[in-house]
């Protein structure tokens, strides 16, 4: 495929929900110099589901794959074992090659919503670290000095706070940047929460005698609480694999502070557009007109016209008409209480979730709040997650 060196893609690349690129004039200037450039993007698969927010950098690795450059999505099997310390207060625990490998099963499918799988070249550092010895974590571990590697924030505060630090977790960054080392990519893209790590990749390729890779950080995608950012952890995730009905609900329930961003970072709505949303907005159109237009576009992404569609009918029935479902599921739960109820008809993954939702007040049995997640359901009895979620007890 030829490169292309269009200069209007080429800023767009460089500018659409980017934070920070470091160098950007010397990858502007590969850019347009036409040169096929090796694009590294890692995801560590300590989790089994991609959201929105995962998709964001995919996107961006996207859009270097259309201008004909190699795209690399590299699966982080092996540095998964231990886990990115990045944001943690604490020592996540190791997974172990069962955990991933599990997790593992379905993001191919789930980048695939976003990636054409046929055009990039998928990596997995499980390659080359699975038959390094000593000798090299001896050698790889005297390119960076332990002030440097703790200098960063996370390490810092937990120190500080008296919590210990695991040897591994001061590893991680390493073999992170090495893997630029292994790939020689030219770019890696990653989130502003990842710049600790992509910096040292530069520093690594720099001791290994290559050219230090360019970075492009991304910003972080608040979940639907507009608070934290999105994650399964905090149940406030639009999942790549959601159905068209919960893409769209979700996103018709975030702030309104938050459409714009929305559209910039997880839709593929031209930037004129997007600037037309943001003049309505503050001219006094009604946010939830232009929050609908957003749900449309991030459902047919994912699941096209007719799913978008399905979406919207759908949340025009059960949320604005604030009617049920004309068919409702029916369930014979294995106990008759609530938490069971809600992970059995599939509203939530897990009990713990189960539990958020109540303790959050989104759960009503027979259009009455739910306080406690001990009660007990029966027969004939409605049982609702939010404004979209119904299931009649058997």
């Amino acid at each position: 495929m030829k490169i292309s060196t269009d200069k209007n893609k080429i800023q767009e690349l460089l500018t659409r929900g980017v934070e920070e690129v470091i160098k950007k004039e010397n990858l502007e200037k590969l850019l347009l110099s036409g040169k096929k450039l090796n694009i590294k993007l890692g995801i560590d698969p300590t989790g089994s589901d991609l959201h929105i927010g995962h998709a964001i950098p995919l996107r961006k690795l996207k859009q270097f794959q259309e201008l004909g450059h190699n795209a690399i999505l590299l699966i982080g099997d092996y540095t998964a074992t231990i886990g990115d310390p990045t944001g943690r207060n604490e020592t996540r625990p190791m997974l172990s090659r069962e955990d991933i490998k599990k997790n593992m099963k379905t993001y191919l499918e789930q980048a695939s919503k976003v990636l054409d799988l046929d055009k990039i070249q998928i990596r997995y550092n499980n390659e080359w670290y699975k038959d390094k010895k000593a000798d090299f974590m001896m050698e790889l571990t005297g390119k960076i000095t332990v002030a440097r590697v703790i200098d960063r924030d996370d390490f810092k505060k937990r120190l500080k706070e008296g919590q210990d630090i695991q040897m591994q977790e001061i590893l991680y960054p390493l073999l992170q940047g090495y893997d630029s080392v292994m790939l020689e990519a030219n770019v890696e893209i990653g989130g502003t929460d990842q710049k600790f790590n992509l910096l040292m990749g530069r520093k690594l390729q720099k001791r290994y005698d290559q050219a230090e890779q360019d970075i492009i950080t991304l910003p972080i995608l608040e979940g639907t609480d507009g608070i934290k950012k999105m994650s399964k952890t905090y149940g406030n995730y639009i999942g790549l694999l959601d159905s068209p009905e919960d893409m769209y609900g979700k996103t018709m329930s975030i702030p309104d502070e938050l459409i714009i961003k929305y559209f910039e970072l997880a839709t593929e709505v031209s930037l004129d557009k997007i600037e037309e949303y943001k003049k309505e907005l503050k001219n006094g159109v009604n946010p939830r007109d232009v929050k609908a237009v957003l749900a449309y576009e991030i459902a047919k992404l994912y699941h096209g016209e007719k799913g978008a569609e399905k979406g919207q009918e759908n949340f025009r029935k059960v949320a604005q008409s604030k009617d049920k479902p004309e068919e409702i599921l029916e369930l014979s739960p294995t106990k008759n209480d609530i938490i069971t109820t809600l992970v059995e008809a599939g509203f939530v993954k897990s009990t713990t979730e189960a539990r958020q939702n109540v303790k959050g007040g989104g759960v009503k049995i027979n259009d009455k709040k739910v306080e406690n997640h001990t009660e007990e359901v029966k027969a004939g009895d409605i049982v609702q997650k939010g404004k979209r979620f119904f299931v009649k007890i058997k």
